[in-house]
């Protein structure tokens, strides 16, 4: 197959005049809401953020006070702008305040059920004519929109934690997402100060689908009998900003299950199913057997003792044995970048992203691929599209299909020819 000359998504849409926000809602005031909240208003935005309850909005509130207070420690910002943020935020649990709401970015629980009903009660009272958003990290677009009274309006709009320092937003097009749209989106995008790329919809997007596999080759590491500290210690010597497993014990051990969980029964409602991968048997013992979830629970592949730094969990080695034989640096840094390439090359075949320049970006400023590398595909063309593609056969006779070259590899590789 030959790759079509698709326009770029990291350009707006060129028919579409210049966007502005006069209304912003938020829905939700926890880690993302509270974020998405406070970046809106540094910028200039009015807006309403809300909550469940009034309670959860202050303590929302409560958190955008706490990230004021440490810029005016550090001599960021001033008393006098401090007040002037916060007074263009409503935090409230009275939807009714989203009134005329030109732009709604929902940041509630990763629930598909739940994310349906706030479409739902904000869409009624919200301008006819503005633009609903999800900030899902990894539910299709298209699907959510089913909720929508106005599909044609609906969009993603992904934010990367935490909101107030990552630069990347991925906007998510939907089947039925109109041009208007992507270009509102891509605007509020540029105002607050983000990098935007513009996406094709699919499951885990381009973002989410190629940074999961980072830590997941980490899980199969361990799995494999690798020492933590040096999987750890591979992963940062590749040049991520941490290591797998205190990434996974970031974002929790038990959302990656419940995701992958989701997608397991979405995809068999299609008739389809997903493949089992070497990190199911460490997230199901993790989950499962040994209730450790990760850092919001206290435990998880790290300790957290309340006076002191996180360190591995020492017990590790009793569920994950040591082998004789385990895999050098240099072999495990390979395995974490070109798992990550490859899986990026597989959504620039199937036009999740359409340029080389965002899928470059996206690593980048997404989910911290090495700058250094220049990006996920920019990697491929200073290793050697021929030599690149050789290694991705060994890897994938020796650990499986995630290593298998994509169709577009292999035509490029015969070509010799470069993304």
């Amino acid at each position: 197959m030959t790759k079509k000359n698709f326009i770029s998504g990291a350009s707006r849409p060129k028919n579409v005049k210049p966007t502005e926000v006069k209304k912003l809602g938020v829905l939700g005031s926890g880690l993302m809401g509270h974020g998405i909240t406070y970046v809106s208003a540094l910028s200039g935005l009015n807006l309403i953020m809300t909550d469940a309850t009034q309670e959860n909005a202050d303590k929302g509130l409560s958190r955008i006070k706490v990230i004021l207070n440490e810029e005016l420690k550090r001599g960021r910002t001033t008393k006098g702008k401090m007040d002037e943020i916060l007074s263009r935020i409503t935090a409230t649990a009275d939807y009714d305040k989203l009134r005329n709401c030109d732009l709604i970015i929902e940041a509630v629980f990763e629930d598909r059920d739940l994310k349906g009903k706030v479409t739902v009660e904000a869409e009624k009272i919200m301008d006819s004519n503005g633009v609903f958003a999800s900030n899902t990290s990894t539910l299709p677009i298209t699907g959510l929109a089913e909720k929508s009274i106005r599909p044609e309006k609906f969009i993603g709009i992904h934010f990367f934690s935490p909101v107030h320092k990552m630069k990347l937003v991925e906007i998510i097009k939907g089947d039925k997402t109109n041009d208007e749209t992507i270009a509102k989106a891509f605007d509020y995008a540029l105002k607050i100060r983000k990098i935007p790329i513009v996406v094709n919809d699919s499951r885990g997007f381009y973002t989410s689908r190629v940074f999961s596999t980072y830590p997941n080759e980490g899980l199969a590491l361990l799995a494999e009998g690798n020492p933590p500290q040096e999987i750890e210690s591979a992963g940062k010597k590749a040049g991520m900003p941490v290591g797998p497993l205190a990434v996974i014990d970031e974002v929790n051990i038990g959302l990656v299950a419940g995701i992958r969980n989701q997608t397991r029964k979405d995809l068999a409602e299609e008739g389809k199913k997903l493949p089992p991968g070497p990190a199911d048997p460490v997230i199901d013992l993790m989950t499962e057997k040994l209730n450790r979830l990760g850092r919001a629970n206290g435990r998880g592949f790290y300790e957290y003792p309340d006076n002191g730094k996180k360190y591995l969990w020492p017990e590790l080695k009793k569920h994950f044995p040591p082998t004789k034989n385990p895999l050098s640096q240099n072999k495990m840094i390979e395995r974490m970048l070109f798992v990550q390439v490859i899986e990026t090359i597989r959504c620039y075949e199937e036009n999740v992203v359409t340029s080389v320049e965002d899928a470059n970006i996206g690593s980048i400023f997404g989910w911290g691929f090495s700058p250094l590398k220049g990006g996920t595909l920019q990697f491929v063309n200073d290793y050697g599209i021929q030599e690149f593609e050789k290694q991705t056969q060994k890897l994938a006779k020796k650990y499986g299909e995630r290593f298998a070259p994509p169709e577009l590899l292999i035509e490029m590789a015969a070509n010799n020819q470069t993304f």
